[in-house]
């Protein structure tokens, strides 16, 4: 169930025009790598996506904790908008970096460290969600989503770490590095408006789905109450 008023909308609209305008710009009209050639070119969903999974964690991680210290069950609520909305932008990373994995290094799949500790990001995702789902009351929701919470963004320095921290096919840091980055400007700075871009979606969606969390939440309360007063009644 989605509801959005006119002004969300047209933030939503503005943003996805200027994601597919970036997008344009990325397929069709930056130079090509020098020594990938096109298939360089899914770097611009990619990283991105893998960039909103990160801050959905630690989204997740701020909600966790204030979930915690003050029995915040919004906190909570705006936590498991987090963990779906990272859900998603991680399956997106995972399945595009598969793409970008079967020219690059023959094979569409390997348990190479960084994609299995993504996997694991996407697993521990899901078992929020389920673990949200299983559990009925409030209070038990707020500790036990919140525990989960902190361990998921614990997870996140050791994805980044992880072609550093062990032997890995994946590449290793190119934005982010000594020395600076190893890109040309033009590829890194339509990188960073891509990664921008998409950050903002991603924090869109998480605030347009929480919405919907405590809208339905109303309404089952509301429609078991009006029961209960025609059973009264």
């Amino acid at each position: 169930m989605i509801i959005l008023d006119k002004k969300q909308l047209i933030t939503g609209c503005i943003f996805f025009v200027m994601l597919m305008l970036a997008w344009y710009w990325s397929l069709f009209v930056v130079t090509t790598e020098e020594h990938q050639g096109d298939v360089y070119r899914i770097i611009y969903l990619h990283v991105p996506s893998v960039f909103t999974a990160f801050l959905s964690a630690f989204i997740l991680l701020c909600m966790s904790i204030l979930g915690l210290w003050k029995k915040s069950y919004k906190s909570v609520q705006v936590g498991l908008a987090s963990a779906e909305v990272g859900l998603l932008f991680t399956f997106l990373g995972l399945a595009t970096g598969s793409i970008w994995g079967k020219p690059t290094w023959g094979t569409w799949w390997t348990w190479d460290a960084r994609l299995t500790t993504t996997f694991i990001l996407a697993l521990l995702y899901c078992g929020y969600i389920l673990l949200w789902n299983s559990v009925q009351s409030n209070l038990m929701r707020i500790k036990v989503c919140s525990v989960l919470g902190i361990m998921i963004a614990a997870n996140i320095p050791i994805i980044y770490k992880s072609v550093t921290w062990w032997r890995t096919l994946h590449q290793p840091p190119s934005i982010f590095r000594r020395g600076g980055s190893s890109m040309s400007p033009e590829i890194l700075s339509l990188l960073l408006i891509n990664i921008a871009i998409m950050l903002a979606i991603g924090i869109w969606l998480i605030i347009q789905r929480y919405k919907n969390i405590t809208l339905g939440e109303d309404l089952e309360e509301e429609s078991y109450l009006q029961i209960r007063q025609q059973e009264g009644g």
